[in-house]
């Protein structure tokens, strides 16, 4: 018993011999200097990036573009970074790497025939981003969805609706986009007013309102074109406003509650509904009333 106990010590002594130890701990802290050196080599070229683009955004103006640009690029740099990090660390385990990315490569291949939508999504969302078609938060739509674009992917695109819901759409399913954040908005503005009501009138009032309307989202001033419909109970005039891109709306809803303020204290009304009844009295005459 005892000789089998000194045999068992001799055994566990000359595996955990300090030759071992101190091997295992060098090839530990190579590892731990591996990744330490991967993490501050992503920050530089995050920086890098920044500083790129920073500087193409004042030369050309193309703010969305860079920020679309700089953050694929910063995740094509941290895949790579990563997938050359864990390499190094298997091979501190004295793994062979030739059988290894050879069989990674066959792999590769193999899916590559099976996952032709992936490749399609992957060429789709590079030509999304290298002929600039939209960018990180364009109000774009694709298809049946509409929303802001929060994130434009190797292989999909993100878009959040202006009620909450974000739709995740494969780039290689988007074929056609329309995007309203490329130029500017364009505000179009009914007021209707009773056709007895006086046209020259009614445009002095909203003229005089328009040339005093200030809106930060105001690209130019709003300009009454004139009398767009004329009906025999009222009179439509348009007003157009061209503003920022995607803020249309606001404007328009400005102007509603601005010129409805004017033409009321002008005393321009609107157009009430007219209601014509017929009664038939007992004699079989017909009596006539409003």
């Amino acid at each position: 018993m005892t000789l089998l106990v000194q045999q068992w010590m001799k055994w566990i002594m000359d595996l955990f011999e300090w030759a071992q130890w101190r091997a295992l701990g060098i090839s530990l802290i190579r590892i731990i200097v591996i990744i330490a050196l991967g993490r501050v080599f992503i920050w530089v070229i995050y920086k890098t990036i920044d500083k790129l683009l920073q500087k193409d955004a004042k030369v050309q103006l193309h703010t969305r573009r860079m920020k679309t640009l700089g953050k694929l690029l910063k995740n094509v740099a941290t895949y790579v970074t990563y997938f050359i990090v864990i390499l190094l660390v298997l091979s501190e385990f004295n793994i062979n790497l030739g059988p290894l990315l050879a069989g990674a490569g066959v792999l590769g291949l193999a899916v590559g025939f099976g996952a032709q939508s992936l490749v399609k999504d992957v060429i789709t969302g590079f030509f999304i981003i290298l002929e600039d078609q939209f960018a990180v938060g364009d109000v774009i739509q694709a298809g049946k969805f509409k929303g802001t674009v929060e994130v434009i992917g190797l292989r999909a695109t993100r878009i959040q609706s202006w009620t909450g819901e974000v739709h995740i759409i494969p780039n290689g399913a988007i074929v056609e986009v329309t995007n309203f954040s490329l130029h500017n908005s364009l505000a179009v503005v009914d007021i209707t007013i009773a056709y007895e009501q006086n046209v020259e009138q009614a445009s002095d009032v909203i003229k005089s309102k328009l040339e005093t309307f200030k809106d930060p989202n105001l690209a130019k001033q709003p300009e009454l074109l004139g009398l767009q419909t004329l009906t025999s109970n009222d009179l439509t005039l348009r007003i157009i406003a061209e503003c920022m891109p995607n803020t249309q709306v606001m404007v328009t809803r400005r102007l509603n509650v601005e010129l409805k303020h004017a033409l009321d204290e002008a005393g321009i009304a609107m157009p009430a509904p007219t209601v014509v009844t017929y009664h038939k009295g007992e004699s079989g005459g017909v009596k006539s009333g409003a």
